[in-house]
């Protein structure tokens, strides 16, 4: 089992979108409040209020995240230094971030959130373009726009250069495999069956790439109070 990690002075509140991910933060804090967005705005509005009522004082932005920057890949841990949301770039905190920081492996930058899902490669080389952002997320604007002490920990699971198949959409619900509209949406489209098989193995890619980040999080003491 891994260390327990403790971030910041508050109690700490971890917004994540899918269950997966709220299954692997939980083992490094298992004193935070954890609320699911299920990887949609009016959702991570929802999550927010139950951080909030679970009486969070700061908070974690945490998943996975697409790629903006052409030069990120699948894996790559990103800790945001701002967030772009509402026309605003909001920047997180310095001190709450340090504690996510291992010091290697992980890129700094801003993320910017949308409140819908970016598939597309012309959109997300415009969304670059725009706010030379390195990522994109359905979540951290909220936890920016909460007016608490925040920080944003992400892993890349799509990059830039490749499209998001609609199964991706379709297949999700409530936070999981939703397989209904997962298999409504090959049976529509299978020539996406491909790619679908490229995000799959990106995605285990990111989650195993964060594991180890977290994992290796723990074994600093300097990180732990």
């Amino acid at each position: 089992m891994p260390s327990p990690l403790k971030a910041g002075t508050g109690r700490l509140g971890i917004m994540v979108g899918l269950r997966e991910e709220a299954r692997l933060i939980e083992r490094f804090f298992p004193q935070a409040v954890i609320a699911l967005s299920h990887a949609h705005e009016a959702g991570a509005r929802r999550a927010l209020q139950q951080l909030r009522q679970g009486g969070a004082e700061e908070l974690l932005s945490f998943g996975c995240a697409g790629g903006l920057d052409p030069a990120l890949k699948p894996g790559t841990i990103l800790l945001a230094d701002s967030v772009v949301a509402g026309g605003e770039r909001l920047p997180s905190s310095e001190g709450l971030s340090r504690q996510f920081d291992l010091g290697r492996g992980v890129m700094h930058g801003a993320i910017v959130h949308s409140p819908v899902m970016v598939g597309e490669v012309a959109e997300k080389r415009a969304l670059h373009s725009r706010t030379k952002a390195l990522a994109v997320d359905m979540e951290s604007g909220v936890v920016a726009q909460s007016g608490l002490p925040f920080a944003v920990l992400r892993v890349i699971c799509d990059d830039a250069a490749r499209p998001l198949p609609p199964a991706a959409a379709s297949g999700l619900r409530e936070g999981r495999v939703y397989l209904p509209g997962l298999l409504g949406s090959l049976v529509r489209q299978p020539g996406q069956i491909g790619a679908l098989m490229v995000l799959g193995r990106d995605a285990a890619q990111a989650r195993a790439s964060m594991k180890t980040y977290l994992e290796n999080l723990a074994e600093l003491p300097a990180k732990r109070h």
